[in-house]
């Protein structure tokens, strides 16, 4: 199933691929695409075998697209493929409030209709877009996949990255791009270090069923112990990403499926009727970890690789994609106007157009989850004044609304809907 590796000569060096991508999970992929409609040769190191992405059974993970990455998607041919599984966001709802006593006086309501683009985003399965990926990567004749193999050195040279595989492939390239996540290989390999924290907090994640239409609404509650997101998925569904103490999170996720339902229940609410469980459930300890640079000598990082948030605001997946779509158009731009790619110079633009959005998005998270992650009775009545304020506020509530649906700042094409 891969597509036949072709070695490239650019003057007196050969190449396997002009950048070499090691991850494989969304944010590699995607990169890949980008790349390779603009007419680089890619080939992607994956540690996973293809089976276990994109796999036929619902789990209930999912993501929520702002519009701006539904648009990348759209751009680089895989949203055909992603759309009937998926569910337009129409409405976004914020509140506050206890366990049990539902939300307090005041919600903070973004609706749809107040911009003209569309649904503010989408929510779509992990299965659906994994495997829109991994179908589009291996229909691409410019994209080679490599899949249960690992980088064990990476070797920068003056005109080459040479990556050396546990498979005993040697693989060459002009740029190494690190989509491998928070503990990224390819970052400390490249001596790359990382500051960040624990939060103190787990997420658990599962799906539900439940008995009446949630009709496009998604909803964040906040609690003393972290948030509740509620997100729409297609028919009587939504997936949950529920925040709780390292020890609570803990003995919620050890308890049977009742258990866990009774848990659940009082925090969740009555407003979309009888809830069950559907799929498995899962855990994940959250953290904050940015790089201390986004890139080195022929070496770039993305997504997680570069900056893994607190899912607060549901930004992981966009903020990845967003580095995707600068750094293809960064890179396109440098070989159009005949420069070296994997130069120090090229590739700091691409830092410098993403590390000051990275920068306002660390930022928005920490003081939100420390302003709502609390009981502080001061600052209970201060965030639901606040609320009350920006939802009777047609003007701002209007920035905020495109603020999520990633429409705002210096916007490369792809997230435009545009090509390169």
């Amino acid at each position: 199933m891969d597509n036949p590796r072709q070695r490239v000569q650019k003057g007196d060096m050969e190449f396997d691929a002009d950048i070499l991508i090691v991850g494989g999970g969304l944010n590699g992929p995607a990169l890949a695409l980008a790349l390779a409609d603009t007419g680089f040769t890619v080939t992607i190191v994956d540690a996973l075998p293809r089976g276990a992405r994109g796999g036929d059974d619902f789990d209930g993970r999912g993501y929520a697209l702002a519009l701006a990455s539904q648009r990348l998607l759209s751009a680089i041919g895989v949203w055909p493929a992603v759309a009937p599984n998926a569910q337009p966001l129409l409405d976004i709802r914020i509140s506050d409030g206890r366990p049990g006593e539902g939300p307090g006086p005041f919600v903070l309501e973004f609706d749809h209709a107040e911009i003209d683009e569309g649904p503010m985003g989408y929510m779509v399965e992990d299965r659906y877009l994994s495997r829109a990926l991994l179908d589009a990567v291996e229909a691409h004749p410019k994209v080679t996949l490599l899949d249960q193999d690992t980088v064990v050195d990476q070797t920068v040279g003056p005109a080459s990255v040479v990556l050396e595989l546990a498979s005993g492939k040697r693989l060459t390239g002009r740029v190494v791009v690190g989509c491998d996540g928070r503990k990224s290989g390819t970052a400390e390999r490249a001596g790359i270090g990382r500051f960040g924290h624990d939060y103190g907090q787990t997420s658990l994640v599962c799906a539900i069923d439940h008995a009446l239409p949630h009709n496009g609404a998604a909803h964040q509650f906040f609690m003393p112990s972290g948030p509740l997101a509620i997100l729409p998925l297609p028919g009587n569904q939504s997936s949950i990403v529920w925040t709780e103490t390292h020890a609570e999170a803990a003995r919620i996720h050890a308890l049977d499926d009742e258990g866990y339902l009774e848990e659940l229940r009082p925090r969740f609410g009555s407003f979309l009727g009888q809830i069950s469980l559907a799929g498995k459930r899962f855990t994940y300890p959250l953290n904050l970890t940015v790089a201390n640079a986004f890139f080195a000598d022929r070496l770039a990082l993305v997504g997680d690789a570069a900056h893994g948030l607190h899912p607060i605001a549901g930004q992981g997946l966009n903020a990845g994609l967003k580095d995707v779509a600068a750094l293809a158009e960064v890179l396109t731009h440098a070989r159009r106007r005949g420069e070296d790619i994997g130069r120090l110079d090229v590739l700091e633009r691409y830092q410098q157009w993403r590390r000051f959005d990275v920068a306002q998005m660390v930022a928005a998270t920490e003081a939100t989850n420390r302003l709502f992650s609390n009981d502080n009775p001061i600052l209970r009545t201060v965030r639901d004044l606040g609320l009350g304020v920006v939802n009777a506020m047609p003007g701002l509530r209007r920035g905020f609304i495109r603020e999520a649906t990633g429409l705002t700042g210096d916007l490369p094409r792809l997230l435009q809907g545009r090509q390169i």
